[in-house]
């Protein structure tokens, strides 16, 4: 379950328990296995996130200047990275996710979610904040509330008497897939396309409806509805989607592990200077790697639109619908 959050201000922050470690770590990137005892002393900022969550990505910015700016004063920030989907459990996955953006603190690999219980956790993404003692004092669930968390980090440093003077905050103007959402004018919803989460049963056919309701999806094509994804059986195959948002986002997985070139149309066309990084302005793209795909970045007003991709190759396996 991913949250949204929202900007307050800090203050004070209570012990409110004792920071668990990472003893149940499958394994480790970036670093050696880190435990809690040996943190003592050190301000430990925890980020739970999973590489394909669209919330976590939009505040990856803030926390890698984080972990820049504070290192010399005694932070250390350590990702939890607990899977959502069973291809996010693959180390080589995690690890070409963690080179792509630029996670360069430690990563503690959780895949059997034993770090996420110890810290009875329960959202993507999570930050917990412990002070030198090895005690949390702070948590945020969700997006937002960036000055509030750089202010407990300058708070619990400055306890330890590691701060420096200043009290300045970090400057951050996320772009690309880091950018943050349209909040104002977004009014579609995160939109699981497997039976175990989600809640509509889709139109299916030969062709997308031409009539859909906002934030209904329909496929066209010969697929299968499974647990997690909805999976393309014979080629072609397309899945419609009616949304609001100037983002749209899909989460997507060549089950043969081959290459399955795409395409993309808004409002029956192809994308032009709405396409997303994933795709070019005639609206073609190639699903490589299994991860967070960004098919539509609308310039200009944001109307309702319906939004359409099609694949080449059966295999296709369809997660989730992200907006921004």
């Amino acid at each position: 379950m991913s949250l949204y959050g929202s900007d307050s201000p800090v203050g004070a922050l209570p012990v409110e328990s004792r920071l668990p470690g990472f003893d149940g770590a499958a394994g480790w990137l970036n670093s050696a296995p880190l435990a809690a005892a040996g943190l003592r002393g050190q301000v430990v900022v925890v980020d739970f996130w999973t590489y394909t969550c669209i919330n976590w990505l939009r505040t990856l910015g803030y926390v890698r200047a984080w972990a820049e700016k504070y290192q010399e004063q005694g932070l250390v920030v350590v990702g939890v990275h607990t899977p959502e989907f069973p291809f996010e459990r693959e180390v080589d996955n995690v690890r070409r996710a963690v080179s792509d953006m630029r996670v360069a603190y430690p990563v503690a690999l959780d895949p059997d979610y034993d770090v996420w219980r110890a810290f009875s956790n329960h959202y993507w993404p999570a930050l917990y904040i412990a002070d030198a003692e090895g005690r949390i004092r702070y948590h945020h669930f969700g997006e937002g509330a960036y000055d509030e968390c750089e202010r407990a980090i300058q708070v619990v440093l400055r306890e330890a008497g590691t701060a420096s003077a200043t009290d300045e905050l970090v400057s951050v103007a996320p772009d690309g897939i880091e950018a943050q959402a349209d909040w104002e004018n977004l009014e579609s919803p995160e939109t699981y396309l497997g039976a175990e989460q989600g809640r509509l049963v889709p139109p299916r056919g030969d062709a997308i409806p031409d009539q859909l309701a906002l934030n209904q999806w329909a496929l066209a094509g010969d697929w299968t509805i499974e647990e997690r994804a909805s999976v393309l059986n014979q080629a072609p195959g397309g899945i419609g989607f009616r949304f609001h948002a100037r983002d749209v986002n899909l989460v997507i997985r060549s089950r043969e592990a081959t290459p399955i070139p795409f395409r993309v149309r808004v409002d029956g066309v192809a994308p032009g200077a709405a396409h997303g990084l994933d795709v070019d302005d005639a609206g073609s793209g190639i699903l490589h790697e299994p991860r967070l795909y960004q098919l539509v970045r609308a310039p200009g007003p944001v109307v309702d639109r319906t939004f359409e991709i099609t694949f080449d190759a059966a295999g296709v396996e369809a997660y989730v619908f992200t907006f921004g």
